[in-house]
């Protein structure tokens, strides 16, 4: 594999994505910078690029939930016809992880809206697994798993929704794959004013294992494939992977530590056919798995 630095985001923070020219950056609280992505087209080794700051804006307080933005993905669908951007995809992770109700493989689903250069989001849906008590979902050992509350990317070409969760008495990792739900599916629910699709095991595709992933961290579909990152520093290497759903095996695994890069990993997202990736400080890089 090689990874190239091309780039810079004025600030680090969790996952994000692209659409069109924009490429958003969401930290753990809801608060999202919006970059010109353009330059990335002509970036390269020799000529990095800082990618200009174009607007911020957070959550609406109002909300009823603040998902930690550890995967963030476009969708399909659009909630209303003229919109400029397909459904936004959110997964809480572990913002609730000392509430009674920990919102294990919750999903946030936001109608995302712009005027001019001011950007809004409106929470529309909420998608949950129904199964995260039950052995499917979580490992059975001596002690619970650290983080049992998933990521979810979107297979834009297919439809169809991957959801990877780590099993830690097994060290591995284990991915499910469902329909994406329609956006005026769910029932509706009071406290969070929205309606919530709930995914039970029937609605299963098809499930398989993988090798344990080191705290999950971005990721994105792209092609069919995969796409995440994880770790912390040396100790907890970040590391990418790239795995196929369809045959359920897992294709690339790099070490970022064995490359000289110590820093956490975080945003994923694909422009031009072009992977890129940036650490925690915001650093961009275009990831080359068949180099």
């Amino acid at each position: 594999m090689k990874l190239t630095q091309i780039g810079k985001m004025a600030y680090g923070a969790q996952d994000g994505a692209i659409w069109g020219d924009f490429a958003f950056r969401f930290n753990a609280n809801g608060d999202c910078r919006v970059f010109d992505a353009r330059p990335l087209d002509n970036a390269a080794e020799d000529t990095p690029v800082e990618l200009p700051l174009l607007a911020s804006f957070a959550v609406n307080p109002a909300e009823p939930l603040v998902p930690h933005f550890n995967a963030v993905v476009f969708g399909t669908e659009y909630f209303a016809e003229g919109d400029e951007f397909p459904l936004l995809y959110a997964n809480i992770y572990n913002n609730y992880a000392k509430a009674e109700d920990r919102l294990e493989g919750t999903c946030c689903v936001y109608r995302l809206t712009r005027e001019d250069l001011q950007f809004s989001m409106e929470l529309v849906q909420v998608i949950r697994i129904g199964f995260t008590k039950d052995p499917l979902w979580i490992s059975e050992g001596d002690k619970p798993d650290v983080r049992p509350y998933g990521n979810f990317v979107i297979d834009r070409d297919k439809n169809l929704l991957h959801v990877f969760t780590m099993r830690d008495a097994e060290h591995k990792t284990r991915y499910f794959t469902f329909r994406l739900p329609k956006r005026d599916k769910g029932e509706l629910c009071e406290a969070w004013g929205v309606p919530v699709v709930t995914l039970e095991k029937e609605d299963i595709l098809q499930w398989f294992d993988t090798d344990y992933h080191l705290f999950i961290q971005g990721a994105c579909c792209h092609g069919g494939l995969v796409y995440s990152s994880e770790g912390f520093n040396k100790d907890v290497p970040p590391s990418l992977r790239v795995i196929d759903p369809a045959a359920g095996v897992l294709l690339h695994a790099v070490n970022l530590v064995d490359l000289g890069y110590e820093v956490e990993a975080e945003w994923m997202d694909f422009r031009g056919g072009v992977c890129y990736y940036s650490d925690a400080h915001g650093n961009i890089f275009a990831a080359d798995f068949d180099a």
